[in-house]
């Protein structure tokens, strides 16, 4: 295999800077979009649906919504992934961030059920799946560019602040609806919150989406650790044989694992409060807004963290809480285990804290784990095709509901995910000595 690689710098460059910024912007505005349905449209979700649906169809299409822009991200990473590698990160990046905006900001006017029936919804599905294939493609470019403008050292701190673009946007978007709750009704499908409050933060996310855009074309330069090779003009097939499948092997069981978690509790427990359980909007966003402030301390410190003792390890320290505590405080928060609203908002803080920083380490350990010749497809495959499974997580627990109460399935999703966490984190070599300079990284 070639040798591909040039030297990185010990202190990032202007450029490297820029990069840097660019992959947290990306990140932003991708988990920003993602969660759009979880944490703006869910207090919605009647606008689009006839009034005789049950609670638990309700939550069920709420995860649909969701899971369509996740079941598009593999396509996208497997389309941008290639060219990535073999035409350059900066130009898929560009690509990919434009379709983004447009899809989004199409969302945020579709009608609800009162005017065009089930094509509302249709048409939202549809246009989260077309947004999923660009959100695919977006962090397969930013991603690997900025770990590529950063020393070895320094890839774990770097890598956790590119993914704490994560927590800022659950804030941000978790602020906004704040505020558009506060100021207005959600109650039922003809209020104003569900006829049209619930497309600002939409629009806001189409607004960012532009923003990073403008950003990558005038400010980022292309990684100087890339250049067309022979291997590069068919990434995909390198990718696939040898080494790099194995570890592409485990990067999946790791990333559906972490995949399942999200379904199994992020996507899950906002339905579960609020539909089920009769807990208000506005307290599951409070929890949602105060997990992100502190989520947005611990990304980095993950990624430091693993920096000192491992990525592999720290994978598996998170599998391990994955399969012992963090089900049974899930337990305990779908099961009224609280007395005060105070000590629900806690638990969802700490199961937060349990659980998602984890992703604080993907960005260094996926780009450590492939060649530059192939990473953008590494990074962009190993990160995306995992969703596909755990997509499907609210059919699941359709059917495990059962064998158990319907509030109780999510438990069963989270506890399989930490479980896969685990075998991945066991299995996985220790890569933050790898050197992106040696042709054998």
């Amino acid at each position: 295999m070639s040798l591909v690689y040039e030297r990185t710098s010990e202190v990032p460059t202007e450029v490297g800077r820029q990069a840097l910024i660019a992959a947290f912007l990306a990140f932003f505005v991708d988990m920003f979009d993602v969660f759009l349905p979880v944490v703006a449209l869910a207090p919605a979700m009647s606008y689009f649906l006839p009034k005789t649906v049950a609670p638990t169809t309700e939550t069920t299409m709420t995860f649909l919504v969701f899971a369509f822009s996740l079941i598009g991200r593999p396509l996208g990473a497997f389309i941008f992934g290639h060219y990535g590698d073999k035409t350059g990160r900066k130009r898929i990046t560009l690509v990919a961030t434009l379709g983004c905006t447009v899809a989004t900001f199409l969302m945020a006017f579709l009608p609800g059920y009162k005017v065009w029936g089930v094509t509302g919804i249709i048409l939202l599905a549809i246009l989260r799946f077309v947004d999923g294939i660009f959100l695919g493609g977006e962090y397969t470019g930013a991603n690997p560019l900025a770990m590529e403008y950063t020393a070895k050292h320094k890839r774990g701190m770097y890598g956790g602040l590119i993914n704490t673009g994560y927590p800022a946007a659950s804030v941000a978007m978790s602020i906004i609806t704040v505020v558009l709750l506060s100021v207005m009704s959600s109650a039922g499908p003809n209020s104003p919150y569900a006829v049209w409050g619930w497309r600002i933060p939409f629009v806001a996310g189409a607004a960012f989406s532009f923003v990073l855009f403008i950003y990558y074309l005038r400010k980022v330069e292309e990684s100087r650790a890339w250049k067309p090779t022979k291997e590069s003009a068919y990434p995909l097939k390198q990718l696939f044989r040898g080494q790099p499948l194995r570890r592409l092997m485990i990067v999946f069981i790791v990333m559906s694992g972490i995949w399942f978690q999200s379904n199994g509790f992020l996507t899950a427990y906002p339905s579960i409060l609020g539909k089920i359980l009769g807990v208000g909007h506005g307290v599951i966003t409070w929890s949602q807004l105060l997990s992100g402030i502190v989520l947005l301390f611990l990304f980095t410190l993950v990624g430091v963290i693993s920096q000192k003792i491992g990525r592999n390890k720290v994978v598996s320290i998170f599998g391990i809480i994955g399969v012992t505590i963090a089900p049974l405080l899930y337990y305990v928060l779908v099961n009224g285990g609280y007395k005060h609203t105070a000590e629900l908002i806690v638990l969802v803080l700490v199961l937060n804290a349990l659980m998602v920083p984890i992703f604080g380490l993907l960005t260094s350990w996926i780009t450590e784990m492939f060649h530059t010749s192939i990473r953008a497809s590494g990074y962009g495959v190993g990160y995306s095709l995992a969703i596909l499974i755990p997509s499907f997580s609210s059919f699941f627990m359709l059917d495990l509901a059962k064998l158990m109460p319907y509030k109780d399935t999510g438990i069963a999703i989270t506890a399989f995910g930490g479980l896969l966490i685990l075998i991945g984190g066991i299995l996985s070599p220790d890569t933050r000595h790898v050197d992106f300079n040696d042709q054998d990284a």
